[in-house]
């Protein structure tokens, strides 16, 4: 979990002062290409990191040695928090280190860093074949107004490109796969706003209206069992080969389930998509390495496009 790891090396950037990119890959067992992505990334969410070239180079916290964690500014702790907050799911000795964290922070800093660590969910299952989304222009404003407690004017365009603006009380960011989601209540609502899809964002004064209630992990999987429920209403039994398992979650996301191992080697899974000839589509890609046992419409629909294909081509 890449939370955990960004923790582990901050830690370890406390305690040596110093370090290669080669020593916290060593340490963490992990490549020293995702060492020094770790590192660059404490640096770019504004953590007090730099590097140094040369013989005697490497990554440092600035002050050197002595730095503690209570030389961390409001906006260093927040961006701490935000990248490895609770709700990225981490591991008790992660979850433990950043009790610690919170412990060494000034008092002043304490509310707005566990405001931090609830204001994320990170959620890596992707939503079909969906390719990698670019950083939203907007994300750190919004980051900013959640953890702020701040009303938003959001100018917003939906998947038919039409653009409206309306206030919203930001409660929560969601990454899922790549993509960002804000979840914010309105006057309609709760509802869930793409931010590849955000226009504008003007942080007003007005404070969020936040539900007692309210817990973002908890209504993002409410969300996500909406979604899925619209977004696979056409679903096939395929068996395929144990080796092609991974290759077809990664094509079909959440989308994707394992139903049973077979006698033969084979695997037994679950594909769901919004309609059959999308499903059919995706899956004649995969030739006789997939074989779609239901239902009767998916199989006609293959064995047109088949025709097709032999027409064209044979």
């Amino acid at each position: 979990m890449r939370a955990d790891r960004l923790v582990a090396t901050l830690l370890l950037l406390q305690a040596r002062g110093r370090v290669t990119a080669s020593e916290v890959a060593e340490e963490l067992e992990v490549s020293v290409r995702t060492a020094r992505r770790d590192l660059e990334a404490l640096a770019i969410a504004g953590i007090p990191v730099y590097s140094q070239a040369g013989k005697n180079g490497g990554w440092s916290l600035v002050g050197g040695a002595r730095t503690d964690l209570s030389g961390l500014t409001a906006d260093e702790a927040r961006a701490l928090f935000l990248l490895a907050g609770p709700s990225a799911a981490l591991t008790p000795d992660a979850k433990a280190a950043l009790r610690k964290l919170v412990h060494a922070l000034p008092e002043t800093f304490r509310s707005a860093a566990e405001a931090a660590a609830s204001a994320i969910v990170l959620d890596p299952a992707k939503w079909g074949d969906h390719r990698p989304a670019p950083t939203p222009h907007h994300l750190e404003a919004l980051q900013r107004a959640v953890v702020d407690g701040r009303q938003v004017r959001l100018g917003y365009a939906d998947r038919t490109r039409t653009r409206s603006e309306r206030i919203v009380h930001p409660l929560g960011l969601v990454e899922k796969g790549s993509v960002w989601y804000l979840v914010a209540g309105t006057d309609a609502g709760m509802r869930t706003f793409r931010l590849n899809r955000v226009q504008s964002v003007e942080v007003t004064d007005d404070p969020v209206e936040r539900p007692a209630d309210f817990d973002l992990a908890e209504t993002w999987r409410d969300v996500v069992a909406t979604v899925e429920e619209r977004r696979t209403s056409a679903r096939a039994v395929v068996r395929v080969a144990a080796a092609a398992v991974p290759a077809l979650q990664g094509q079909f996301g959440t989308g994707f389930s394992v139903r049973d191992r077979l006698d033969d080697g084979r695997v037994e899974v679950e594909i769901g998509m919004a309609y059959p000839n999308r499903l059919a589509e995706q899956l004649a890609g995969w030739g006789d390495h997939a074989e779609v046992v239901s239902p009767p419409e998916v199989r006609d629909l293959l064995a047109k496009i088949g025709s097709q294909l032999t027409d064209l081509y044979a």
